[in-house]
């Protein structure tokens, strides 16, 4: 069970992963699917799927005056984004600080959780529960659990393997699946929950600290030391009200089950804990003292990269995965045409167009392809190609590169989009992750990655550090850009060597300001017909960047 963050509605088809901490909820509602993220739609301005033909004024993410949040009454959504946890080599450089709370059950370990988080304060917190990693049981169990009968606080009760395998994979920042656990029918949910982006997880489970393998993954173990009869008549409430149980039942379980494992296998793992809260939540002390570790742990793990990027690779040849296209006579004319700054909008869009589809079926050529044999309409057998793999599916780095999405579907019939939200934090210069939505089960697809331009190559490097980190093989991801300068080539191959780069032009040099020269000028505002206030600064997407 876990709450991530996230800044738009979800698709149903596809898998929402951004910036929300809900403190309202201790289980999973980040995912496909998750009905619970679709209200954040209406507070979170969405980015345009088409340029309007006339001029409008850009809405900020963020801005040096306002506060990188807003609150609602259950949730509050983060405007900041999450910053690199890869090095230049694009390899996770910062793996997520995971706490462990184990305690009784109904000691209040939700509610520390929910406390921590809360005083925290910092985006892309994740809360996962070990109640989503009970065994599915069988029919007979089943029968037992409906009458009382079945041990659920024994530790051959939990699928440890399945909850080591799933916090393991999320502390190394890989997205993972979560099952959800249903109460009443006591079996587990068709629909598991996607999380993804952690940079702090919060583990809480009645046994958390019982299996010597998940003690490994924990950097700070805490036990909640409740008292037994309240923890009782917190159960008692619980049971009742959520999970529809009598109180007869509920009585005779405690006895017969909760409160031998809690004397047995509980207790003893006090010995295992960094720091003991007794009475939960209302210890506003051990809380403090478990934000501050947390902040000085998050303090020591911040890495830069664009700066690291600017300074490296200089002087060396382009590499032999980047692909131009051929600058025929047509191509050097339509850059003339959007490179040129008296070029107005409408100019601008209609041979945009243009070379992003030239740009799309050159791309296409690279796919590989297996031989195939057809019978035509005369009867004769035409020996073809057919694509040898699964699908094709697009992925747009926003804002600017989402303008390349109508030539890959006028292309690529039926093809299945996904979007990357990355923006510069004013602060720091370093790309920051603020929103992401993929499709279902990409991991087997050819992913065609779109931005209009690429300069440093930050915003490209964190796009494929996700797509790897949600299982899509690096040699099935093509990098396509309009414009690209050699320092973000460079950047790109060396820390992805397997990653095919497409583009239609590349410029040599980057000035001060990461900006590509000659250049393009801003992309998006040129698209959009949009202006950037003098202090703003977006990412790679169409700042020449």
């Amino acid at each position: 069970m876990a709450t991530t963050s996230s800044e738009c509605k979800p698709d149903e088809q596809q898998t929402d992963e951004g910036m929300v901490t809900d403190r309202s909820m201790s289980r999973s509602d980040s995912g496909s699917g998750d009905d619970s993220l679709d209200s954040l739609s209406e507070h979170v301005p969405r980015c345009p799927l088409t340029p309007s033909l006339s001029p409008q004024k850009r809405t900020t993410s963020q801005s040096k005056t306002e506060p990188p949040l807003l609150r609602t009454n259950k949730r509050t959504i983060y405007t900041a984004g999450r910053p690199p946890w890869y090095n230049v080599t694009g390899t996770t450089f910062k793996e997520a600080f995971v706490i462990g709370l184990c305690g009784g059950s109904a000691s209040g370990k939700t509610t520390v959780a929910n406390k921590i988080i809360e005083a925290l304060d910092v985006p892309w917190v994740v809360l996962l529960s070990m109640d989503s990693f009970y065994k599915v049981l069988s029919k007979e169990e089943q029968e037992l659990a409906a009458k009382n009968e079945y041990n659920f606080d024994h530790p051959d009760a939990f699928d440890f393997e399945l909850l080591v395998n799933v916090l393991r994979k999320l502390k190394k920042g890989k997205s993972i699946k979560v099952p959800v656990y249903n109460f009443t029918s006591h079996s587990r949910r068709k629909e598991w929950k996607t999380v993804y982006g952690a940079n702090v997880v919060i583990f809480e489970g009645i046994l958390a600290f019982a299996n010597k393998e998940l003690l490994k993954l924990l950097d700070m173990k805490v036990f909640v030391d409740t008292d037994s009869d309240i923890r009782l008549i917190r159960r008692l409430k619980r049971d009742i009200s959520q999970r529809g149980r009598d109180i007869s039942g509920i009585i005779k379980q405690y006895n017969k089950f909760v409160k031998p494992a809690f004397e047995q296998y509980i207790e003893p793992t006090v010995q295992a804990a960094d720091i003991v809260v007794p009475r939960g939540g209302e210890n506003f002390v051990a809380l403090d003292l478990i934000v501050q570790h947390v902040h000085s742990q998050l303090e020591k793990r911040e890495i830069t990269v664009r700066s690291a990027l600017a300074s490296a690779h200089q002087g060396q040849p382009l590499p032999k995965t980047l692909s131009v296209m051929e600058s025929t006579p047509q191509v050097r004319g339509m850059h003339t045409i959007i490179r040129n700054k008296e070029t107005n909008r409408d100019e601008f869009i209609f041979y945009s167009k243009r070379l992003m589809r030239l740009l799309i079926e050159h791309a296409l050529s690279f796919l590989p392809l297996k031989p195939v044999s057809v019978e035509t309409p005369q009867g004769g057998v035409y020996d073809g190609k057919r694509l040898s793999g699964k699908r094709i599916t697009g992925v747009s780095i926003l804002r600017a590169g989402e303008t390349m999405e109508q030539a890959l579907m006028a292309v690529c019939k039926d093809i299945r989009l996904g979007k990357i939200l990355i923006q510069t934090n004013h602060d720091t210069g370093e790309p920051e992750l603020h929103y992401l939505r993929l499709p279902k089960d990409i991991t087997e697809d050819y992913v065609i990655l779109m931005d209009s331009t690429v300069s440093t190559g930050a915003a490209a490097l964190m796009a494929v550090r996700v797509l790897l980190d949600h299982d899509v093989a690096e040699d099935k991801i093509f990098l396509l850009s309009l414009l690209m300068a050699e320092m973000g080539v460079h950047s790109v191959a060396y820390a992805f060597p397997k990653v095919r780069i497409i583009t239609t032009a590349v410029d040599k040099e980057v000035n001060d300001q990461f900006h590509i020269i000659p250049g393009i000028g801003n992309f998006g505002d040129r698209y959009f017909g949009t202006d950037a206030p003098s202090d703003w600064c977006e990412s790679d997407e169409g700042m020449d960047y």
